[in-house]
């Protein structure tokens, strides 16, 4: 979102997405956040990517199986797009037009990291895809999450039991160690919207710090634009 269309109406919700490899704690944090943002009185909604809206969930079910990387990273980026397009129509907008706060675990730097640096999807590619998708919506902040890869790993493992990886799970170290430098990569790119926050540390100790992000760079902002 930017800074205009704020200006323009005060009252629409923010967007917070939030960014990580696998195990690093996103929706501990998110579910955290949107409790706290909901007892200041502030109402919250938590969703997700890929997924989030009924059509989204259909695509993300196919992603995850492990189709999208049979396709090839060109089509499987296609289905993200797809998916993007509905969430963001049909949950992201909509809530963040009627005040609402918006809290997403995944989003288009998802794409960035995956499919553009790990999959080399042309960055032509993936910007044609954000214009056709979001347009001019972005977070009004994007907190990324960063944990050691063997950590996320064995935190990830530990999560789903029993369970069979999905398709992004079951890649090698040296594919997540790729991913965490893309991370890194785009928060030192985008240091106004992005922050990177140690998730290595109990959750309480890391919501202190999402917390205290928020804070500085979207509660302030929003309190000067209200009195504005």
């Amino acid at each position: 979102m930017t800074e205009a269309a704020q200006k323009d109406n005060p009252l629409r919700g923010r967007f917070i997405t939030f960014e990580g490899g696998e195990g690093s704690g996103k929706s501990t944090q998110i579910k955290i956040l949107a409790d706290r943002l909901n007892a200041a009185k502030l109402r919250a909604i938590v969703t997700r990517e890929p997924g989030g809206s009924p059509g989204a969930e259909i695509i993300r079910h196919l992603v995850l199986s492990g189709m999208g990387k049979l396709l090839g990273a060109d089509a499987e980026t296609l289905l993200f797009a797809a998916a993007r397009d509905d969430h963001v129509h049909a949950v992201i907008k909509p809530a963040l037009e009627q005040g609402i706060w918006v809290l997403c675990d995944r989003f288009a730097d998802s794409t960035r990291a995956y499919q553009g640096r790990l999959g080399d999807v042309l960055p032509g590619v993936l910007n044609a895809m954000e214009r056709v998708t979001i347009g001019d919506l972005k977070p009004d902040l994007t907190v990324i999450l960063d944990i050691p890869v063997e950590m996320g790993m064995q935190r990830a493992a530990t999560r789903r039991g029993s369970g069979a990886p999905d398709r992004f799970e079951a890649e090698d170290v040296a594919f997540h160690q790729k991913l965490r430098e893309a991370y890194r990569e785009i928060a030192t790119s985008d240091p106004e919207r992005c922050v990177l926050i140690d998730a290595n540390a109990d959750a309480d100790t890391v919501a202190a710090k999402v917390w205290t992000a928020l804070r500085d760079r979207v509660l302030t902002k929003t309190k000067e634009v209200t009195r504005a």
